[in-house]
C-alpha cells in the first residue's frame, strides 16, 4: 500500500528534479540576502490515493510566516473532488463475507449472473486543514528548498451511485443517507522548492505523502494519498535576513 503512493510521490518528485537544474542553473550559488517576512502561495494539487483507485483535482492554498530565515510556520488548505468505483475488497472483512456469501447465494438462484461483481461508482469531495513548521535551505540565491512534517485533519463526503438493483439495496442499507461524511487525522512529511522570478514574485512545486483512516466504520485498511501541487507564490513584509559582511 504505501510502496504505491511512494511510487506516485516519486513520479511527482522526478518531475521536480528535471525541472530544478535549469532553474538552478540561472541562480547565483550564494546565500540569499533578501527573505520577505510573509508568504501566500496558490495553484492547482492533484490528489492520488492509488488503494482506493481515487484521484482527485482542486486547489491548493498557504499561508505562511518566516520566523527565520530557515524556518518558518503555516496553514495549509486543500479542496478536491474526484471519482472512483468501490468494490468489497475495500470494505472490513465482516461486511465482505457478509456480502460475498450473499452474492453467492443469489448467484445460485439465478437473480444475479454469474461472476457477478459488486460495482459501485462513488464522487468524493475532500478538504485537508493543515497547520505546523517548515525547514527552509536558502544555499541558492533564486531557489529555496524546503521538507516539512504534514499533519492535519481531512474531511471527505462521498456520495455513491450504485448501478443495479442490487448495489442500489446495498447503498441504502450502508448509507441510509445517501451521502457519507466523516473527518480524521493524517500525518505524513512533504517538501518541495520555490523557484523567485522576482523579490515579491515566484513558482512553487511541492509533493506530501499521508497516511488517513477515513471511513472506518465500513472500510478495512487506512490509505495512503500522495498530494501533488503546483502555482505561483507572493512574498511581502520586511526583509528578515542579515545582511551578509
Amino acid at each position: 500500500m504505501i510502496l504505491r503512493g511512494l511510487k506516485t510521490m516519486q513520479t511527482a518528485l522526478i518531475m521536480a528534479a528535471l525541472l530544478l537544474p535549469s532553474l538552478l542553473s540561472r541562480s547565483v550559488f550564494a546565500q540569499q540576502t533578501d527573505v520577505r517576512q510573509y508568504d501566500i502561495y496558490n495553484g492547482f494539487t492533484y490528489f492520488e490515493t492509488p488503494d482506493l483507485n481515487l484521484a482527485e483535482r482542486g486547489y491548493n492554498l498557504q499561508v505562511g510566516r518566516n520566523m527565520k530565515t530557515w524556518y518558518a510556520l503555516g496553514f495549509d488548505y486543500s479542496v478536491v473532488n474526484g471519482h472512483n468505483s468501490l468494490t468489497t475488497s475495500v470494505l472490513k472483512t465482516s461486511l465482505q463475507q457478509e456480502l460475498n456469501a450473499e452474492i453467492e447465494y443469489l448467484e445460485s438462484i439465478g437473480e444475479l449472473p454469474p461472476n457477478y461483481q459488486l460495482l459501485v461508482p462513488t464522487d468524493a469531495f475532500s478538504q485537508t486543514f493543515a497547520l505546523g513548521p517548515q525547514l527552509e535551505y536558502r544555499h541558492f540565491k533564486k531557489v529555496t528548498l524546503f521538507v516539512r512534517p504534514s499533519i492535519g485533519a481531512i474531511r471527505q463526503r462521498v456520495t455513491p451511485h450504485p448501478t443495479d438493483a442490487f448495489s442500489t439495496a446495498v447503498v441504502e442499507e450502508l448509507v441510509p443517507s445517501g451521502t457519507k461524511l466523516d473527518w480524521q487525522g493524517f500525518y505524513g512529511f512533504g517538501g518541495g522548492f520555490d523557484w523567485y522570478a522576482t523579490h515579491h514574485f515566484g513558482l512553487r512545486m511541492q509533493s506530501d505523502l499521508v497516511y488517513w483512516h477515513l471511513f472506518n466504520d465500513l472500510l478495512q485498511n487506512g490509505d495512503w494519498t500522495v498530494r501533488f501541487s503546483v502555482g505561483p507564490t507572493f512574498r511581502f513584509g520586511k526583509n528578515i535576513a542579515a545582511p551578509l559582511h
